[in-house]
This record gives C-alpha cells, sequence and structure tokens, in this order.
C-alpha cells in the first residue's frame, strides 16, 4: 500500500466523486441521523428529496469506479475521503 494519500492501494490515482454543498450536507445529516425521515424531518424537506439525493451520490461514487449499496457503504467512503469524521457521528 501506497503512503500517497492521493494514490489508492494499487498506486492509481484516487478517483472521488465531486459532491454539491447540498449533497454533502444531505449525506452527513443522514449519516449522524437514524433515519432518512429524521434527516428530511431536520433539514424540513420530503423522504423523496433525501432519496433523490443520496440516488444522486451513490451514481457519483459509481461513475467513479466505487460503487456503495447501502449506508454503512456511504458511511465508509465519506470517512475515505474525509466529507465526515468519527468525532462528528
Amino acid at each position: 500500500m501506497t503512503s500517497d494519500p492521493t494514490l489508492d492501494s494499487v498506486g492509481e490515482p484516487e478517483r472521488r466523486p465531486t459532491l454539491t454543498p447540498r449533497e454533502l450536507e444531505i449525506l452527513r445529516l443522514w449519516l449522524r441521523s437514524e433515519s432518512k425521515t429524521v434527516a428530511a424531518s431536520d433539514l424540513g424537506i420530503s423522504l423523496g428529496t433525501i432519496n433523490t439525493h443520496l440516488i444522486r451520490i451513490r451514481a457519483k461514487y459509481a461513475a467513479a469506479g466505487r460503487p456503495v449499496a447501502d449506508k454503512s457503504g456511504l458511511l465508509v467512503r465519506a470517512l475515505q475521503d474525509g466529507l465526515v469524521s468519527l468525532a462528528e457521528l
């Protein structure tokens, strides 16, 4: 494994999706929340809007070659990419 944080374990450039500020806000809140419903309520938006943003976030990770299927996968990616810290959770 390389020590360069911009390279993955086989020396390839790390592919990180570019998330919008709103996607980051929703991702962080959802990861800290007990459910999508709680996150939606806290943000004053619909559950459908939360789902739409999460679908787009997952699509961006998939397009970057780093697909995720569920909340735990998104948590791992967010931690790897420095989008959230364990202290925030």
